[in-house]
């Protein structure tokens, strides 16, 4: 029994706290009845809701939310795909935009802490348990080193974490927007491709879920021949069944792409605590994420190739690991 389950199971909250984990397709509610224990998940689809203070509301309204609830719900804390500098947010990937304190009189809450999503995922990454990760390739953590975090869903979200006295910080990054550094002829040409439809490509234009439908269509325009329209999901399973050279040719482009910003995120934090890879895609890529040129994309660094074959890389396989991170900054908010 973990010192987190004993916690739960002798301490309760005077209210449940609400938990959510926005992202540009879906939002992700919870409530924490007590430190650990969190229950009543339920994803709405961000397109089914005209502002996030509806979507909210709705949750709060479902029958088993609003049994558990009792009372009422006082505080909150939501993780959203997006930078969080001040009282008015706008997604970048979604129609969704509001003012914190707007929100929160409107749900009617005491506290509400909205933070970026990848920062509460990285808050997280200590708390894991070895069931709630999978290494891939070699690599050994060093205790106390910073601890890197990448994560393509949507969009791709960067975000670190830095140990101190006073324990650990998490980066309000915004590294999925750093340019792309294509590595062979072949990225070249993928990113040519690119250049004629988006003036400045990210990173993310090619590591998300729109990146997918991206490099698939630059690989098309190079075979010179027509193939279907077909959306990332369906890029994805064709791949992993075995069904279309193509699209597998197109998730081991992202695959090492990945791996390229994953090793550049490494040498750029020092984090030899480990890189972890979040978002919705990898993950389900399952086993074939984890014999694609990821690992040894990650450790090609010329002369610091023994320092990223030394660090360790892990997909997060929890499900909702950002209620986690999210829950300790609320935590955090409301003991200062």
């Amino acid at each position: 029994m973990t010192a987190q389950t004993l916690s739960a199971m002798t301490a309760t909250f005077p209210s449940p706290r609400l938990l959510a984990d926005v992202g540009g397709t879906n939002a992700r509610f919870a409530l924490e009845l007590a430190p650990g224990r969190i229950e009543n998940i339920h994803v709405l689809s961000g397109a089914a809701y005209a502002t996030l203070g509806e979507a909210l509301k709705a949750y709060l309204a479902l029958p088993d939310v609003a049994a558990a609830a009792g009372l009422g719900v006082r505080h909150g804390a939501i993780a959203i795909a997006n930078p969080v500098n001040g009282d008015y947010v706008k997604m970048t990937n979604h129609h969704w935009e509001f003012s914190i304190e707007a929100l929160r009189l409107e749900v009617g809450f005491e506290v509400l802490v909205v933070a970026n999503d990848f920062t509460a995922l990285a808050r997280s990454l200590p708390l894991l348990a070895d069931d709630q990760k999978r290494q891939v390739g070699g690599g050994m953590p060093q205790a106390g080193a910073p601890l890197g975090l990448i994560g393509a869903g949507t969009g791709l979200g960067v975000s670190g974490l830095i140990p101190s006295a006073a324990g650990w910080t998490a980066l309000l990054s915004e590294g999925g927007h750093v340019s792309f550094p294509p590595m062979n002829p072949e990225e070249v040409a993928i990113l040519q491709y690119a250049w004629t439809e988006f003036p400045h490509v990210s990173a993310e234009r090619l590591l998300s879920g729109v990146g997918i439908e991206l490099i698939y269509r630059a690989l098309v325009a190079q075979r010179g021949h027509e193939e279907p329209v077909l959306s990332a999901p369906e890029i994805a399973r064709r791949a992993l069944t075995g069904d279309c050279p193509l699209c597998d040719d197109v998730i081991e482009h992202f695959c090492t792409m990945l791996g390229t910003i994953a090793g550049n995120l490494g040498v750029t934090l020092g984090a030899t605590g480990g890189i972890y890879i979040g978002g919705g895609i990898v993950p389900r890529l399952g086993e074939r994420f984890d014999r694609s040129g990821f690992r040894a994309r990650f450790e090609e660094k010329g002369r610091f190739n023994k320092y990223l074959a030394a660090i360790p890389t892990y997909v997060i396989t929890a499900e909702y690991p950002a209620f986690v991170g999210v829950s300790a900054i609320l935590a955090e908010r409301l003991a200062g």
